[in-house]
């Protein structure tokens, strides 16, 4: 590691974000509202929700042999996706890896009945941080898509990732659920005319 490397690593605060602006990798300082900034953050935030899921795996030893390798693989994937939304310019995110998530739902997914009612968040605490995973993975999500429309130049499979995720997540959170205490069935209110 060079000095420069480890002064840039060891030096928590610079001061110079101080004013209400970042830096991003293109040089550019931008407000820290900016919708990069934003989808940047909605991604540290999912990626910080996934290291709780792998961590509460221990938890669970059913389902941690099947879960912890595929969930550790995304978190570094995710790491790379926030990297790649701080340097526009720059493509870390690519095709075959939303081929790998959707490899990974495919083979969760064949062993589940076919939905035939929503489903609530619950089941489990850990069906419960799949549906976390779930829910800030489209959150994200949205966040790149108002970046992408304000006129920052996103990759096409750097969105595709995030919505392949929530998809998996949605699957894992059934999976989970079945095993771990039963799917939470939508029990629909009685429809009144108003």
């Amino acid at each position: 590691m060079s000095e420069q490397e480890h002064n840039r690593l060891s030096k928590i605060y610079t001061r110079t974000g101080d004013k209400g602006t970042t830096g991003l990798g293109d040089q550019r300082r931008v407000s820290k509202t900016h919708e990069r900034i934003e989808a940047i953050g909605a991604v540290d935030e999912l990626n910080t929700w996934m290291g709780l899921l792998i961590s509460e795996l221990k938890e669970v030893q059913l389902m941690r042999h099947r879960l912890q390798k595929p969930l550790e693989n995304i978190q570094h994937r995710l790491f790379d996706l926030g990297g790649e939304l701080a340097m526009p310019g720059y493509q870390l995110i690519q095709a075959s890896f939303v081929t790998d998530l959707e490899k990974t739902l495919d083979e969760f997914n064949d062993n589940l009945p076919p939905l035939k009612n929503f489903i609530l968040p619950g089941g489990s605490r850990l069906a419960c941080y799949c549906h976390m995973v779930r829910t800030i993975s489209r959150r994200a999500e949205r966040r790149v898509i108002a970046a992408k429309e304000a006129g920052e130049a996103i990759n096409p499979p750097l969105m595709q990732y995030l919505n392949r995720l929530s998809d998996l997540m949605f699957v894992l959170a059934r999976v989970v659920a079945r095993q771990s205490g039963g799917e939470v069935l939508w029990q629909q209110s009685e429809k009144q005319k108003i």
